[in-house]
């Protein structure tokens, strides 16, 4: 998985491809969880972003495992066309971003949890307006994921 060529008919290898098309899905997933949210299925809500954030995390840990089996971050940066400074500086920005919007979720979920089985949704009128935020920073972040791979492997 790690070393076998991908199915985007790019020069990446499958796990990269794999995690770039979930990456890209990302917010449809959410979006669909929120939905659930929008329409009283709280429940249902809340397990699929148990999920989904379950999810997000097995995906960054094969694409970080792949990454570093496959010679790391300088393997790929020397065969793209994008300036190394620009992508750097890039990548930096999008680390952070993820760092910070996943662990907003986390943090959100949690709290939200604590709120919802003591007042119910009456005491959860902070989580949609941070959810927002949430959602626009995921959001952000797989676009950032998927440019990186149009950077690495198609321009």
């Amino acid at each position: 998985m790690f070393l076998e060529p991908g199915f985007l008919g790019t020069r990446a290898a499958f796990f990269m491809d794999m995690v770039t098309i979930y990456f890209a899905i990302l917010p449809f997933l959410l979006g669909l969880s929120i939905r659930q949210a929008v329409i009283g299925n709280i429940k249902l809500h809340f397990r699929s972003q148990i999920f989904i954030l379950l999810l997000t995390l097995v995906m960054v840990i094969i694409f970080e495992l792949g990454v570093r089996i496959s010679g790391g971050f300088m393997e790929y940066v020397k065969f793209s066309s994008i300036s190394y400074d620009f992508f750097l500086m890039y990548m930096a920005v999008h680390i952070f971003v993820a760092l910070m919007s996943v662990g907003g979720w986390i943090y959100l979920i949690i709290t939200s949890y604590k709120t919802y089985s003591k007042l119910g949704r009456e005491g959860m009128k902070g989580h949609r307006r941070m959810g927002k935020w949430i959602f626009a920073a995921l959001t952000l972040t797989s676009l950032m994921g998927c440019s990186i791979y149009l950077f690495l492997f198609v321009l």
